[in-house]
């Protein structure tokens, strides 16, 4: 799904952002961000599941929970841990079958995630 330049949301800004949240918080609450990043790396290091399936799954709750941030950094995670942009799609419209329209316009970040990360 190719698109205008004119029509695509900065998902890099997004992603950027987010990182930098957590750079601003940890200021005066690192043991919040500490906290919660051990919880991170908990979870989404290897278990049963591989780390991209994992990013797959975030995927779709990103879209569910209508969260731009999210679905930038999973998207890009994804990319990195070999996602095509096609499971990163199907992962979207899982979400988009339990959540319904507001997550099919949700949609529209991943796609434009997926092509400013490089998912092929």
């Amino acid at each position: 799904m190719a698109q205008n330049d004119d029509t695509k949301i900065d998902m890099e800004l997004y992603y950027k952002r987010f990182l930098s949240l957590f750079e601003e918080v940890k200021k005066d609450y690192p043991k919040f961000v500490e906290s919660f990043m051990g919880f991170f790396k908990a979870t989404e290091g290897p278990g049963a599941l591989d780390k991209k399936t994992k990013e797959l799954i975030s995927i779709a709750l990103s879209v569910k929970s209508q969260c731009p941030y999210c679905i930038a950094f999973h998207v890009k995670n994804a990319v990195a841990e070999g996602a095509k942009r096609a499971e990163i799609i199907e992962s979207a419209m899982v979400a988009a079958l339990m959540g319904g329209g507001p997550c099919v316009a949700y949609m529209k970040y991943v796609f434009d995630a997926c092509d400013q990360f490089g998912a092929k």
